[in-house]
């Protein structure tokens, strides 16, 4: 288990796909084991995907339980979700979203108000859950990084939705 350094934009790594995972392994688990311990040693850090630490595995974790924007609603506590596919989304939401590989900048983003996802647990097991509200936003966030996909590509208007951050926390 290790903290990770986080590739930061405009590193090309970010901008790539990232591969599916066949099965669980004991490398995978250690992939797992070390984003966790890279999401919890970053202030504010509600999710990370493994393209972020360099890994390009369809892995990514999420944890909004600890967030004041995450505790005011319904949420599944610490997610794991290994290819993670959404199958359905519905409602509309902007919200103020930053990413730990672009740390200097916040953005208006339109997404989704709740999520379908079918994926693979850390333990290999499939998974099927309703996401809604922050935890559905830090879900659609993450599942973009293993598409090459930053919340900056999702900006509508550069000079009205684009904020330089004033302290990373």
């Amino acid at each position: 288990m290790a903290i990770l350094p986080i590739l930061k934009f405009p590193e090309p790594l970010l901008k790539e796909k990232s591969a599916p995972v066949e099965s669980v392994t004991p490398e995978i688990s250690g992939v797992i084991d070390d984003l966790l311990d890279t999401m919890r040693a970053s202030p504010g850090g509600v999710g990370i995907s493994a393209p972020q630490v360099g890994v390009l595995r369809r892995i990514v974790a999420v944890d909004v339980s600890a967030s004041k924007r995450g505790s005011r609603e319904e949420n599944h506590g610490l997610l794991v979700l290994i290819n993670p596919e959404i199958l359905a989304k519905g409602g509309r939401q902007v919200v103020r979203e930053g990413c730990m590989s672009i740390p200097d900048y916040t953005a208006n983003i339109e997404r989704a108000q709740w999520v379908l996802v079918d994926a693979v647990d850390r333990e290999g097991k499939q998974v099927i859950l309703e996401s809604v509200g922050f935890e559905a936003v830090a879900i659609q966030h993450e599942v973009d990084h293993l598409d090459g996909i930053l919340f900056l590509d999702r900006v509508s208007s550069v000079k009205t939705d684009l904020f330089r951050r004033k302290k990373y926390r």
